[in-house]
């Protein structure tokens, strides 16, 4: 009898360059450890990021920027990434390159904007009267048609609920009604009516009735507990962006195909005018003046900087200083090179005026050990098994290439290794990759024998 061990259908987490990071790695003064959170050395600039999130989460930074300079796969991204990991999900985390901002549809100063407005975060804070129970009648009261003829019309509805602690009657409008009728309302559901709107929410069917039938596609709730009427205090986070979405985009009319058809057929990217947000910017302001709502500055990363042109920087100006403004990280692996759109040379490709505004953060190449240590993280995250010598191996590999070129022969490694029949990598496999694989600085050495042809 062959007995077959049955694959697990859960599924299997994606693991992509920066999964194995979850945080700066820093103890609780702040200073980093030497493996931490899946970061790896960098000491320095992972204090100087505990000291900005600290920053960030005084808000004490906004409008403020932050430059990580450093050499190719010194771990640049990584350290933007553990730095929102830090923030935690309520902060919001904007990524996005310098090259996304060139389109043929819309201005480049638009999409920065854009991405400014996505990293600023509004907390909305509402207290709602919420009347919430069990349905236990639904007398529709119906009156004589005031326009004559046979028909009769429904003046008010009776609607009865109870929870743990006591009944209420309700008369409610008959456009409530029509709205219960909708979420197919019945005796024994429970529901909730919100007190401003009217708005009505069908959750379950109370589980009471749980043994009515063997087999329904019902989901049972408890009977509520507490009063009726009750005053429920509702938390909305939403970014700026959103707000000018919402506003910028006109309401469509019902559902009937002419709207619909027209929102499908209207180009994808609209731009938002300087007067519309000016406007949202004076809602915002007034909902935080009256407790309403709190302004939850977040980050926006923007990678390969360089690749911004004279007018992004000069409109970055003004944007860090505008009263809502996120906290700006940029990276770039550029030392001395001209600014895009102009024969200026200037450090890292950007204008002195913007690096002024900046705090800069240098990240180091990694040592041997340090090398040896990411690759063991990764190969933890990926599944694999690999002993020390190999290990070595691809620490020494990447010092003489580069580290990513070292990450990248962990799985090759273990398709040799599973051909040859093992289930740990050894040093002849990672051999092997190296031998059949080319990086960047040995595929340049042979072109430049070959005076650039391939032979």
């Amino acid at each position: 009898m062959k007995i077959e061990e049955v694959q697990s259908t859960t599924r299997q987490q994606r693991v992509a360059a920066h999964t194995h990071i979850k945080g700066l790695g820093l103890d609780a003064q702040g200073c980093a450890l030497a493996i931490g959170t899946g970061m790896v050395g960098q000491e320095k600039a992972r204090e100087a990021a505990g000291v900005v999130v600290e920053l960030i989460r005084t808000k004490k930074m906004a409008g403020r920027a932050l430059l990580l300079a450093g050499a190719p796969g010194t771990g640049k991204t990584a350290l933007a990434l553990a730095v929102a990991q830090e923030l935690g999900p309520k902060v919001p985390f904007c990524p996005m390159v310098g090259s996304e901002v060139y389109s043929s549809e819309v201005k480049k100063t638009e999409i920065l904007m854009e991405n400014f407005r996505r990293a600023i975060g509004l907390r909305i804070k509402e207290n709602k009267e919420v009347y919430e129970g069990e349905v236990t009648e639904i007398t529709p009261e119906e009156t004589e048609n005031p326009l004559g003829g046979y028909g009769r019309t429904i003046s008010h509805v009776l609607l009865g609920l109870k929870t743990t602690k006591g009944a209420k009657q309700l008369r409610l409008d008959p456009s409530i009604y029509e709205q219960m009728q909708k979420e197919k309302v019945a005796i024994g559901d429970v529901i909730y009516v919100e007190g401003s709107t009217g708005a009505v929410k069908r959750v379950g069917r109370s589980d009471a009735y749980a043994t009515e039938f063997d087999l329904e596609a019902e989901e049972y709730v408890p009977l509520p507990k507490g009063d009726v009427h009750k005053k429920k205090e509702i938390v909305q986070d939403v970014s700026l962006h959103d707000l000018d979405v919402a506003n910028a985009r006109p309401q469509g009319g019902g559902n009937d195909l002419v709207s619909v058809m027209g929102s499908v057929l209207k180009p994808k990217k609209t731009e938002i005018t300087e007067k519309l947000r000016t406007e949202i910017n004076r809602v915002v302001n007034r909902y935080i003046d009256q407790g309403v709502a709190e302004l939850v500055p977040g980050v926006l990363f923007v990678d390969e900087v360089h690749m911004l042109d004279i007018e992004c920087f000069t409109y970055l100006n003004r944007a860090l200083e505008s009263s809502l403004a996120p906290i700006v990280i940029f990276a770039t692996n550029r030392g001395v090179c001209t600014i895009r759109g102009t024969d200026i040379v200037s450090p890292h490709g950007v204008p002195v005026d913007l690096l002024d505004r900046m705090l800069i953060l240098r990240t180091m190449p990694y040592s041997l050990e340090e090398i040896v240590q990411i690759m063991s993280i990764r190969a933890e995250i990926e599944s694999l098994e690999i002993d020390d010598e190999a290990l070595a191996a691809l620490g020494e590999i990447g010092i003489r290439t580069s580290l990513r070129y070292a990450v990248q022969m962990l799985t090759p490694s273990r398709i040799v290794a599973e051909t040859n029949g093992r289930d740990t990598i050894n040093l002849s496999d990672v051999e092997e990759v190296d031998d059949l694989f080319f990086d960047a600085k040995a595929s340049a050495a042979i072109l430049a024998k070959s005076e650039g042809y391939l032979a």
